[in-house]
């Protein structure tokens, strides 16, 4: 007999959900650096569901997989989405881009998994906030790319391509957001991208951000983008969001702009149910 992945399921229903929503939680994907990186899966009733992974936000140095899961991901399950949302290493404890080494090790994983776990992994979205965003993004734009695919979890025999993306609120240019003035250092407390990119130098932090920004590996190959962007955003600018949408439609490629007038950076408003549901169509008309 197969062991068991993880920690018995946790069945409920969602507080304004459409159907019920079982809850398994803690099912260990990879062993990295001497950390053991696990997931959850949020699913719906019903057979055959599109399944998306979930990056969480946190600046990459906190938060985990379990941070939006009564306000986000099992509101979208509800709506008729499998939410696999996943623990990546963070900034502190890892050289980038061995988060992304985490999250394509997670996705190969589902595929290697999928027919166990009963989910219908051949095609697969990825959905991230804020920094998440930014993380299931590259992943999006590097398949094959060896050095961002890395070995973590194995699997290598898996594809690690992805057939939608959902990127609510990320850095897509890191040299636009990793540029301060004198005056933004000392009043701004964060430093998101030089924590990610290991440096604080201006020179070398302007050049690993060129090397990693998103608009420059946009092509008419990438799959379908969702961008979604809060207009009162003052962490990541939405014009942010709209340069990585222009990027992608002048490429060839599919990409779909929503503004959330008078959101802010992790704003209530992406978790509503007009949200989660323009979202969840979204989804389930690409996968």
């Amino acid at each position: 007999m197969a062991e068991p992945l993880g920690e018995p399921a946790d069945r409920r229903t969602v507080r304004d959900g459409q159907v019920p929503v079982t809850v398994e939680r803690g099912l260990v994907y990879a062993t990295a650096g001497g950390t053991e990186l696990r997931l959850d899966v949020h699913r719906p009733d019903g057979p055959g569901t599109p399944v998306v992974l979930y990056a969480h936000g946190g600046g990459w140095t906190r938060d985990d997989r379990g941070t939006d899961a009564e306000t986000r991901l099992a509101p979208l399950a509800a709506q008729g989405i499998t939410v696999v949302s996943a623990d990546y290493r963070r900034a502190s404890r890892a050289v980038f881009p061995q988060q992304v080494h985490d999250l394509k090790g997670a996705v190969r994983w589902l595929r290697a998994h999928g027919p166990r776990l009963g989910l219908a992994t051949e095609r697969l979205g990825v959905w991230g906030a804020s920094a998440g965003a930014y993380l299931v993004s590259l992943l999006a734009l590097s398949e094959g790319e060896e050095e961002l695919e890395g070995t973590v979890g194995g699997h290598l025999d898996r594809s690690s391509a992805v057939q939608a993306v959902v990127h609510w609120f990320g850095q897509t240019d890191l040299v636009a957001s990793a540029s301060r003035s004198a005056l933004e250092r000392r009043l701004l407390p964060f430093h998101f991208e030089a924590d990610l990119l290991g440096t604080t130098e201006e020179e070398l932090l302007a050049e690993r951000a060129r090397r990693w920004s998103l608009l420059s590996r946009v092509s008419a190959g990438a799959p379908p983008f969702l961008v979604a962007h809060g207009d009162r955003d003052r962490i990541v600018p939405p014009a942010q969001g709209f340069a990585l949408h222009q990027a992608l439609v002048r490429a060839g490629a599919r990409s779909r702009l929503e503004l959330l007038g008078g959101a802010g950076h992790e704003d209530a408003e992406f978790g509503s149910r007009a949200t989660l549901a323009a979202t969840a169509a979204w989804l389930r008309a690409v996968l």
